[in-house]
């Protein structure tokens, strides 16, 4: 510890020979271990051997270690000398206060703060520092060079280098006390230069220099620097933990291992921490602590601190040098070196052989002197340390020593001795057994001592004795009035002088009484004392038999170790005993803990816990061990004191070990092992947890054995083998280690990924190949590439592309020879897969183009039924209709009425327009086609005329319905309306497009029944010639082949009804209430007609007058609109063969000659004409005649019709010449036609010819027709070539029909007309009417 004095004697010698101060050597500086730290009487004690040979050692904590600083430093007050501060020019107290502060800093330092001048003023010290830090601090200003700057704002006249001036004040006042605020260090001048100025000041009387050390400061009043239990510094959690620390002083002396522990009063600076607060040059002289216990000082922070040491065992020469060079000294003051004010120079003891050491202690260091360790020292700046005693149990012998040398020098004690030992004795039982035994050593000593001196006094004559409790006294009162010393023990008293006691070695030296009226005052009696011995010496016994114990226990023979459980227990003795840290407790813990270490490294091993990442293939841990090292640690647990239940387990292990390298070493040795054998092999290994040197080779064989066994399995199916295949397995190969098998196969393998890779890219070249190759040349490469071990895929598509095209080629020659026409769909689907085959298809063209001639017939079929934007298809539009009323949408499954033709199946049954497509496209020949398309006719009739009886029962009915729904808007009947001819549903004019009043009457079908443009049979014909020479077969074109001959049907049937004679107007059948009291109540007026103009769905050819004055059987809602034929009205033939006329999607004259007959006024002349029949012509030599009278008569009645209906002679005269072309009419012999039609029968109805367009006014047949102008005339030839100039010749047909054609369009020439019958390729086929 340190104890300055208020001002140090001269020096005691001098300097070294040559004047200058010459440093002593330095002390030991430990730097302990966190583990060797945490107990810091363990790590004294083993320090102790070598630092008490220097007095005095440096002890660096770990570097983390750092507590925080916990004194109220604002209750730390110091009143340096300083200069009369009104010599300055400071005008305001913050002035006055910063210069004071200053002063205070530099007197700290040793320094007399004195004010510069520059040009002749005094320097303003605080306005300098304001402006330098407002320009950013000392470093920025320097940087910026802004001296003059700041010299001009504190109004110094520029150019004068004042600046600099300023600067070198600032540097040297300001700057340091600016570091010394933020806390930077401030060590400018180096500590040897500042330990050679302190000696030469110390030594020389020619310079006065004061300096003032605020020494002992007691921690109690002002706080520790440590932190402390319920001090006023707030800590961090991290910080706690430094309340309870060893190294904390507040802690150190009462720690148990202390024997200060057991002195209950609180001595300061020995049990209480002293503060130092130091300035430079302030210094401790030479002096030993008190009862020449250890000291411990810690510098908290601030500048270094210099010490010097003498060990203790040269006190005694120390003292002796000290009085030889200043005997006057120690005459007048004996105990000179206990009063702290003598320092002597280090190098003058050194000169008189006193080993001296010595040390610069810095700010968390910590510097601890031994017992009877002389030192000394000075501060190199300000700075803070915090300095307490403590006392080991090595220290009792010495403490005893002590006191009898107080006593020699009469110097007072601090506590007494002899009361701490009995004080320790009476707790024998809890006591260290080393302190017990030490301790018992000691009150040995004191009670041979106390038992000699009070036998002395007995002698002297002092009889009378009384106990007194000395400890209750305050030191002061039980002092011995000679020597000072602490009584406890005992003492004398006598009466004469109450309140006086002197101990029993100065018996004589209490007074002059005689010694029979002396009082012996005794603490304990002799009888006390040994039993308070004795258990101290029992407490030391315990620890003789538990070392006895563990040294028969470490050194037991094999057959009588005892287990290590046995050794933990005799640790744990120690424990809870308290037993001494020593050799023998330190050897056991070793021992166990070796042991410990073997157990859980053998019960590793046993678990063969081997980490993952070495279990896959490499690497060593750490922690394993060799083979070898395994051998060597069975040996050691074999040699350990203490027996393992481990040991024979792991013998076992070794053993397994030993077997696996001779398994290995074995396996490895064949030419090519297999890799299950060296799998199962390194399974075993995985309960090892040992390095196995094989392991490494037996990886390696396994991967190659992996490897090879790959490439022997993947060669085994070729067709697996592919190339991403191959180039893997040579990946993987390159990376194997080298081996014979391994590069034999990685050439094999290379060599087949080479040819493999050459016949894959000339597949891929193939295929992508324009022009594309022929078959032929590909199936040659195709064979190469089968003899190749591997698949290869381009190949596989190449291959796959070849067989594609042979079975292409095989349904293609399957198709020509079937003898059938081919279906359309059939012939896209080869030309589909034709184009998606890489190989040159010589037929392919060919199918290519007939597809291509379909799709134009289609587009051209389509251009000539279908309307403009209709939303039918073309097929939807020849087929029969399928989506006719309820009975299309929601028909309950009835057998049909009409029979089949015997011999026919009955087809699928038809519900949608979908279902019949499929029907006809699965079709194999044209029969089942007609006859599927016939049922559905007959469905498509049924549920019309099912439809037609409901719409018109619904508008006759005379029940009024509320509910009524009408038109496309589904709402009630309102007027004006118009009626579908064909459905019967009433319209209203609103909703549909109407003709208008200035067009002629027209049949109008709504726009449900208005399907197409209904092209004339003329246009139609040429589109079924042209199919035929395509020779395909497709939907549309059966549709059309029905259409067709159901058309022709229908014209006979017309012709029959029309020749008959039997159609009668409906004037003479009806009357002109049929449809009165119905809705009369909603009569109303209306236009007479409606102003929108004929629609697009209109029938397009013109009905007599008489249909204007049918509106006048109609009634709301019909008022203003228009109505049809009544159904009633008509018989069933009529009325079917009307409403077929509406569902072909043909124009023929018999529909308008039909309406024209019912609708007209027939005459007398008619009705005879009607009654009798027609005589039929079944000759040709007469036909020819019949059918000119026929053309006669028809013409007649045609000519009068127009006459009645108020048409001129020139509007005939148009007619008759549009009739029949200019050129005579040409006989011409029947003959073959190879181009002719041949239409198929369906449903027993045999194809009869077409009428003539239906533009024509008139009723007359084809048959009928005269001369008429050749731009009027239309040639009904499948190709009209259309001729044109001033003459066309014309042919006639001699066969059933009549009409006419233009020659070059038959190909039939002038002559051959005149001289040969010609026949039309229509009345040519089989079973055409006429036909011979």
């Amino acid at each position: 510890m340190e104890a300055p004095g208020p001002r140090p004697a001269p020096a005691l010698g001098g300097p070294g020979p040559l004047g200058e101060f010459l440093p002593p050597p330095e002390c030991p500086v430990f730097e302990p271990s966190w583990e060797e730290f945490a107990d810091p009487f363990a790590f004294i004690h083993k320090i102790r051997p070598i630092a008490e040979q220097t007095g005095i050692c440096k002890v660096r904590p770990p570097p983390d270690w750092q507590p925080p600083f916990a004194c109220d430093v604002d209750k730390l007050h110091f009143t340096p000398r300083i200069q009369r501060l009104n010599e300055l020019e400071a005008q305001t107290r913050v002035k006055l206060n910063f210069l004071d502060q200053i002063a205070k800093y530099w007197e700290l330092q040793g320094s007399t703060l004195k004010i510069p001048h520059v040009e002749r003023k005094i320097l303003d010290l605080f306005q300098l520092n304001k402006l330098v830090a407002e320009e950013g601090g000392f470093a920025v200003v320097c940087k910026d060079r802004k001296w003059t700057k700041i010299a001009t704002k504190m109004g110094f006249a520029p150019g004068k280098a004042v600046g600099s001036h300023i600067r070198g004040h600032y540097e040297r006042i300001l700057n340091p006390y600016n570091l010394f605020l933020s806390g930077d260090s401030l060590r400018m001048v180096p500590t040897e230069l500042v330990e050679k100025e302190f000696w030469r000041l110390v030594s020389t009387i020619e310079e006065d220099v004061t300096v003032e050390y605020g020494a002992d400061i007691a921690s109690k009043e002002f706080g520790s620097g440590f932190p402390v239990r319920d001090g006023k510094v707030k800590l961090s959690p991290e910080e706690e933990e430094y309340l309870d620390s060893g190294w904390n002083l507040n802690n150190m002396p009462v720690m148990e291992q202390s024997v200060l522990a057991h002195i209950t009063a609180d001595i300061c600076g020995m049990k209480l921490p002293w503060l130092y607060v130091g300035m430079c040059f302030s210094s401790f002289c030479w002096h030993i602590e008190d009862h020449w216990s250890y000291s411990i000082n810690y510098l908290h922070w601030g500048e270094p601190k210099t010490w010097y040491g003498v060990p203790g065992y040269a006190a005694e020469q120390l003292e002796t040098v000290m009085k030889r060079l200043a005997p006057e000294l120690f005459i007048s003051q004996p105990d000179l070196l206990h009063q702290l004010v003598t320092i002597m120079n280090p190098n003058t003891l050194m000169t008189h052989e006193v080993p001296v050491y010595r040390t610069n202690q810095c700010a968390g260091e910590f510097v601890i002197t031994f017992p009877r360790a002389y030192h000394s020292g000075f501060n190199q700046g300000f700075n803070f340390a915090e300095a307490v005693n403590f006392c080991t149990v090595d220290w009792l012998p010495l403490g005893r020593q002590c006191v009898e040398h107080y006593r020699l020098l009469h110097r007072y004690c601090v506590f007494s001795h002899d009361e701490m030992i009995c004080k320790m004795a009476s707790k024998a039982d809890v006591l260290d057994v080393v302190v017990a035994s030490t301790v018992q050593k000691d009150m040995a000593i004191m009670i041979e001592d106390e038992k000699a001196l009070r036998e002395t006094v007995r002698k002297l004559g002092v009889i009378d004795s009384e106990r007194m409790d000395f400890e209750l006294l305050p030191d002061d009162e039980r002092q011995c009035v000679k020597c000072k010393t602490t009584c406890f023990m005992s003492a004398i008293s006598c009466s004469c002088k109450p309140g006086l006691l002197v101990c029993l070695h100065h018996v004589k030296e209490l007074c002059s009484c005689p010694s029979y009226k002396y009082k012996l005052r005794y603490r304990y009696t002799l009888d006390d004392l040994y039993p308070m011995m004795n258990a101290l010496k029992l407490r030391a016994e315990s620890y003789n038999e538990w070392a006895l114990n563990v040294n028969e226990a470490l050194e037991a023979k094999i057959n009588k170790k005892k287990s290590l459980v046995s050794f933990k227990a005799l640790i744990e003795e120690s424990e809870m005993k308290k037993f001494p840290d020593n050799d023998l407790l330190r050897h056991l813990r070793l021992v166990t803990q070796d042991a410990e270490k073997c157990a859980s490294v053998a019960q590793q091993l046993l678990n063969g816990k081997r980490q993952t990442r070495y279990r896959s293939g490499g690497g060593k841990s750490h922690n394993q061990l060799t083979v070898n090292e395994l051998r060597q640690f069975v040996s050691q647990l074999h040699a350990l004191p203490c027996v393992l239940s481990q040991t024979p387990l792991l013998k076992d292990l070794l053993n397994r070990v030993e077997d696996f390298q001779q398994h290995s070493q074995k396996l490895l040795s064949e030419e090519m092992p297999s890799a299950a054998e060296l799998q199962d092999l390194l399974d075993v290994s995985f309960e090892f947890d040992v390095e196995l040197p094989q392991l490494a080779e037996m990886r390696v064989r396994l991967e190659q054995a992996h490897w090879l066994e790959e490439v022997q399995q993947a060669c085994l199916d070729p067709s697996s083998l592919t190339l991403d295949d191959m180039r893997r397995l040579i990946d993987l190969g390159v990376g194997l280690a080298p081996y014979s098998a391994v590069e034999k196969a990685m050439a094999r393998l290379q060599e087949l990924l080479t040819v493999s890779e050459h016949w894959d890219d000339k597949a891929r070249s193939l295929l992508k190949a324009r022009p594309r190759h022929s078959l032929n040349s590909l199936a040659t490469v195709v064979k190469e590439i089968e003899e190749i071990p591997a698949y290869l895929p381009n190949g596989a598509a190449l291959k796959d592309s070849v067989q594609r095209a042979r079975d292409w080629l095989q349904d293609v020659e399957a198709l020509q020879a079937g003898g059938r026409v081919p279906v359309l769909d059939t012939l896209i689907e080869l030309v589909t897969r034709g184009r998606s085959i890489p190989v040159h298809l010589n037929s392919l063209p060919r199918l290519e183009s007939l597809v291509a001639e379909v799709h134009v017939w289609k587009e051209c079929a389509a251009n000539t039924f279908l309307t403009e934007n209709s939303s039918y298809s073309l097929l939807e539009v020849l087929c029969p209709r399928c989506d006719i009323g309820l009975l299309g949408l929601k028909r309950k499954q009835r057998k049909l009425k009409e029979p089949l033709p015997s011999g026919k199946k009955r087809s699928p049954r038809v519900e949608s327009l979908s279902d019949l497509e499929r029907a006809l496209t699965e079709s194999r020949e044209t029969a089942s086609a007609m006859a599927t398309l016939g049922e559905a006719r007959f469905r498509e009739m049924e549920a019309l005329q099912s439809l037609r009886q409901a719409n018109e029962g619904k508008l006759l009915s005379p029940v009024q319905d509320v509910e009524m729904k009408v038109c496309l808007c589904q709402k009630a009947p309102a007027a004006p309306m118009i009626q579908c001819e064909l459905c019967r549903d009433a319209f209203h004019t609103g909703c549909v497009a109407v003709p208008s009043i200035a067009q002629s009457p027209r049949i109008w079908l709504c726009p449900h029944c208005r399907r197409s443009e209904k092209p004339p049979l003329e246009k139609i014909l040429p589109l079924l010639a042209s199919l035929q020479r395509i020779r395909v077969r497709l939907p549309e074109g059966d549709a059309l082949r029905y259409m067709i001959e159901r058309t022709v049907n229908w014209q006979h049937r017309a012709r029959q009804l029309l020749s008959s004679g039997n159609l009668q107007p409906t004037q003479e059948r009806t009357g002109s209430g049929l449809l009165c009291g119905r809705r009369q109540a909603a009569a109303g007026q209306a236009p007479e007609t409606s102003k929108l103009s004929q629609p697009p769905a209109s029938t397009s050819f013109s009905l007599p007058g008489a249909w204007d004055g049918r509106t006048s059987y109609l009634h709301s809602p019909f008022s203003a609109g228009r109505s049809c034929i009544p159904l009633h009205g008509l018989s069933p033939e009529v009325s079917e063969l009307l409403m077929e006329a509406q569902l072909l999607q043909v124009s023929l004259p018999e529909i308008q000659e039909l309406y024209q007959m019912l609708l007209a006024k027939p005459s007398p002349a008619q009705q005879a004409d009607r009654s009798s029949p027609v005589r039929p012509s079944s000759e040709k030599s007469d036909g020819c005649r019949g059918k000119r009278d026929g053309v006669s008569g028809l013409e007649s009645k045609l000519k009068r019709r127009l006459e009645r209906e108020g048409l001129s002679s020139e509007r005939w005269d148009r007619v008759a010449k549009t009739r029949t072309p200019k050129k005579k009419r040409i006989k011409l012999s029947h003959r073959k036609d190879t181009n002719s039609f041949k239409l198929e029968r369906a449903r027993g109805h045999e194809l009869v010819p077409s009428a003539d367009a239906q533009s024509l006014p008139a009723d007359a047949s084809c048959s009928e027709h005269e001369d008429s102008g050749d731009e009027d005339a239309v040639c009904p030839a499948v190709s009209c070539l259309q001729p044109e100039g001033d003459e066309v010749d014309w042919v006639q047909c001699d066969g059933s029909c009549n009409r006419w054609f233009h020659q070059v369009c038959v190909g039939v020439c002038p002559e051959t007309a005149e001289e040969e019958d010609y026949v039309c390729a229509c009345c040519a086929a089989p079973g055409a009417p006429g036909r011979s």
